[in-house]
């Protein structure tokens, strides 16, 4: 009987062949769906597919060899230039999402990147080969391709014109800011691009919560908060303030870990010339991590740190923790959210979705998330 095939990943044409040959270098069989036939190279949303006996001993070795991770040096980013990366998909919430990253580029100094990354089109002609699942392959129609790219340059035209008005009668601050077009998985080429561009800050516009069906690039933002080394700031499209010195109380998520006291550091830095609020909170509720002794630690550790902050600490209520973080942030009036995150393998990501990934769709709050 034939094996049934499942999908490993979909990824652009390059890296679904470097899938494909590390794969059958360890005596997997790999097969390769979704090619653009006239131009194979810029194929996006490409589908590696292997036997679902096979799936368990794949993730591991992508796991084991880390293949997505950069494998050379990168060259060190310019040490006084600052960037903001905004990546839009022409929603309202991605020009809130503009706003705040040109304020906030305006307050450092910074230039700002606006980023789209659209799909080409093409016309289904056939079904794959040995395989279960209705996978349309085919030949994509050149004409069709040509005109989804000049809709995207007209609508990042249109988002560039409303920008230019809104500098130009002082409703934005006036910043140095220029747009990219990628083709291909929007969060493989949000990821690929920071890190050519190494920005300070990633600003990223969600719908919020329960709204996650009808939103594209929120759901691309979990994928990026999963997988970036860049601070990332994911604003829900209602958020009240245009401007990060708007924010008054922000709480940080911490679990009494090295981790947590360096993703902190950083957290401040993110508000230094901004006096803000601080309030702790915890993401155990084992009261064998959150206790007396630890929070009397923390507390003095940090008041010799940063004297001049203040800082407040609350312990969420047993139970459904993403419950508790609602409650605490209506009854504490918090008007953002810090956690720290660090990159984890393929298969915890698929298992065990971060708490940071879990806000995004929990919470109408704005996110800040510090990898570390």
């Amino acid at each position: 009987m034939e094996k049934q095939l499942v999908t490993l990943a979909i990824h652009t044409y390059e890296k679904a062949q470097i899938l494909k040959t590390l794969l059958e270098s360890e005596g997997i069989e790999a097969y390769i769906h979704n090619v653009n036939q006239i131009q194979p190279v810029i194929s996006a949303g490409v589908r590696i597919r292997i036997k679902e006996s096979d799936l368990p001993r794949a993730l591991r070795l992508i796991e084991d060899t880390q293949w997505l991770d950069e494998t050379e040096k990168e060259d060190a980013p310019e040490q006084n230039l600052k960037k903001v990366l905004i990546p839009v998909d022409f929603s309202d919430y991605s020009i809130k999402a503009c706003e705040i990253g040109i304020n906030y580029a305006h307050q450092i100094g910074a230039e700002v990147m606006l980023l789209h990354a659209y799909f080409s089109t093409y016309i289904p002609s056939a079904l794959p080969f040995a395989t279960r699942d209705p996978v349309a392959t085919g030949v994509p129609n050149n004409e069709n391709i040509h005109l989804v790219y000049k809709q995207v340059q007209k609508d990042i035209e249109n988002i560039c014109t409303l920008i230019n008005r809104k500098m130009e009668c002082g409703e934005w601050p006036s910043v140095k800011y220029n747009y990219i077009l990628r083709e291909g998985l929007p969060e493989e080429e949000i990821m690929a691009y920071a890190k050519e561009y190494h920005p300070t800050l990633i600003v990223m516009g969600t719908r919020g919560k329960n709204q996650k069906n009808a939103d594209l690039i929120g759901s691309v933002t979990g994928e990026v908060i999963e997988q970036t080394n860049m601070p990332l700031l994911a604003i829900p499209e209602h958020v009240p303030f245009s401007n990060l010195n708007e924010t008054q109380k922000i709480a940080f998520a911490i679990s009494f870990n090295q981790r947590d006291i360096l993703a902190f550091d950083k957290f401040v830095d993110f508000f230094k010339e901004h006096l803000v609020q601080i309030q702790l909170f915890n993401i155990s509720t084992s009261r064998n991590e959150w206790n007396d002794i630890r929070l009397s630690g923390l507390n003095e550790y940090l008041k010799k740190q940063y004297p001049e902050l203040k800082i407040e600490y609350t312990v969420l209520n047993d139970g459904d923790l993403l419950e508790a973080i609602e409650t605490f942030v209506k009854e504490k009036q918090i008007d953002m959210i810090a956690f720290s995150t660090y990159r984890r393998s393929m298969i915890t990501r698929i298992f065990n979705p971060s708490l940071a990934r879990k806000m995004l769709f929990h919470s109408n709050t704005p996110l800040l998330v510090i990898p570390i």
